[in-house]
């Protein structure tokens, strides 16, 4: 989109998967698939070809939702660092992680391979960088921590490869990736219908229960039974307090920049301030588009989107002179483990039911991750991965981080007394929306392009907080746990699952 039109326009978007009719019928199946991402298709495609039958449910399009926003870095080199992954979850765990996302970007390849899917798959180099002039500790320590969790193509190199900027010291991670996001869920969609699984979209999951066999009954009061059922809906909505203690959702926003072609070296670049910054190259009818993202904050307590755009793009031009205005923004939804990893199995306490979630911004080989481990263990096959992503787990080590997310989470309960964003409709201008005082509580008022107003509580039916506008998404985000709703109040994103409701 061009800068300023006020609406969010990922590069990935125009490029359609088909879409097929909601579910009509009552059916049983060996597993049923909540959630048409890259967890829950990757699921799928990988019990298909074990010989379950499988139904995928999605509320929406396939795609439609985190996978059509995210950049599609497919990386071993994690974020959140190898050297605080050894001290959260020690030298096993961490190597583990290494291993399972080197194992993900390589079945990731294989599936392409096997399937001929065009989806633009490319190896490449990856470099962490540190800001210009400051202390390369962080580098040096992730280099060592690299190594000792098995990476060792890792080394530290001069600079990155980049002609108009000097990253100084820099750490090169070879054998990454990147990909089309949406081309690849469309090559999986075909490959599961070739395989016998079913597809069903527009098909909200309303109420998920465990048991032998467990059921997702859906909005329009259809039932789909099955032995195993896979919650893959970005934050599980099947679970109302434990995991989402122990993740918090983040706003994180991206640019599209065009740049002449070879001008930028094709390679995945990352800085390591918090919040960090990644960038990589994708063409676009014969263009090449810098993709650079950062600038995060938690879901639902800021609305600035304008000026962290802007952060963006000085950021990009600093280091990247020779490019042109953003013609592409967009924000996506990670959810951030207190200690860093996904959470990927049973859901706690049930038998038959399991989750996919807690992407920590690596959303494309987690949810290839979540793949391969949950094929497993719906097959009732032990795995090397299981206890590192138990969704069970609890770290002490991390107790700090859950302590501080949770007090955040506790502070926002205070929006019950603070006064609305305006004090009557009146002030609302077309295309936005505002919170409006409502007795004890606060309502969430719209006013649409014809001028008319929509009106519904602003109680998240999560776990009770108020909701906020977001102006650059136009959407209505809960600041606690990430749950969004479009203007009218429907239900986009978990945890809640049910839309905002009206005024009492």
């Amino acid at each position: 989109m061009k800068r300023g039109s006020g609406s969010s326009t990922s590069v990935w978007m125009g490029n359609s998967i088909p879409s097929y009719p909601p579910l009509a019928r009552d059916i049983t199946a060996d597993v049923c698939v909540v959630g048409a991402g890259i967890a829950g298709l990757s699921t799928a495609y990988l019990l298909t070809e074990a010989g379950r039958s499988v139904v995928v449910l999605d509320d929406g399009a396939i795609g439609s939702g985190e996978t059509s926003r995210t950049t599609a870095h497919l990386v071993s080199a994690l974020d959140d660092r190898y050297f605080e992954l050894e001290r959260l979850h020690g030298e096993t765990g961490a190597r583990l992680a290494a291993e399972s996302h080197s194992a993900a970007i390589d079945r990731i390849e294989a599936i392409i391979a096997k399937e001929n899917i065009n989806c633009e798959f490319e190896r490449l180099d990856g470099f962490l960088f540190g800001p210009p002039g400051e202390s390369t500790e962080i580098i040096d320590k992730e280099l060592a921590a690299a190594l000792r969790a098995g990476l060792n193509g890792v080394e530290r190199i001069a600079r990155a490869p980049l002609q108009q900027f000097d990253t100084g010291p820099c750490l090169r991670f070879p054998r990454q990736a990147q990909f089309h996001p949406l081309k690849y869920l469309g090559g999986l969609t075909h490959a599961i219908k070739n395989s016998g699984g079913l597809i069903f979209n527009n098909t909200h999951a309303e109420e998920i229960k465990d048991g032998v066999p467990g059921s997702v009954k859906t909005a329009s009061g259809h039932v789909v039974s099955a032995d195993a059922i896979v919650v893959a809906t970005n934050t599980p909505v099947n679970d109302w307090v434990t995991i989402h203690t122990k993740q918090a959702a983040y706003r994180t926003y991206v640019i599209g920049v065009p740049v002449p072609k070879g001008s930028v070296t094709r390679a995945l670049y990352w800085d390591t301030p918090d919040p960090y910054h990644y960038v990589r190259l994708h063409n676009e009818n014969g263009h090449e588009i810098l993709i650079v993202g950062g600038e995060d904050h938690k879901t639902g307590q800021a609305d600035d989107a304008d000026e962290r755009f802007l952060r963006l793009e000085a950021w990009t031009r600093e280091r990247f002179p020779a490019t042109k205005g953003a013609e592409f923004r967009w924000s996506g939804q990670i959810l951030e483990p207190v200690d860093s990893l996904a959470f990927i199995g049973r859901n706690p306490g049930d038998k038959n039911v399991y989750v996919a979630t807690g992407d920590s911004g690596n959303g494309m080989t987690h949810g290839t991750i979540a793949g391969i481990l949950l094929t497993d263990l719906v097959l009732g096959k032990e795995h090397d991965w299981q206890k590192l992503y138990d969704p069970s787990r609890v770290s002490l080590r991390a107790m700090p981080e859950f302590a501080r997310e949770n007090l955040n989470v506790a502070a926002q309960y205070s929006d019950y007394v603070t006064t609305g964003d305006v004090n009557g409709p009146g002030k609302i201008e077309s295309g936005t929306g505002a919170l409006i005082r409502h007795g004890f509580s606060k309502k969430a008022v719209y006013r649409d392009t014809h001028g008319n107003l929509h009106e519904c509580t602003a109680v998240c039916p999560h776990l009770g907080c108020i909701v906020d506008w977001n102006s650059e998404e136009k959407t209505w985000d809960c600041p606690c746990h990430g749950s969004r709703f479009d203007p009218f109040g429907k239900v986009l994103n978990g945890p809640a699952n049910t839309d905002l409701g009206p005024l009492k």
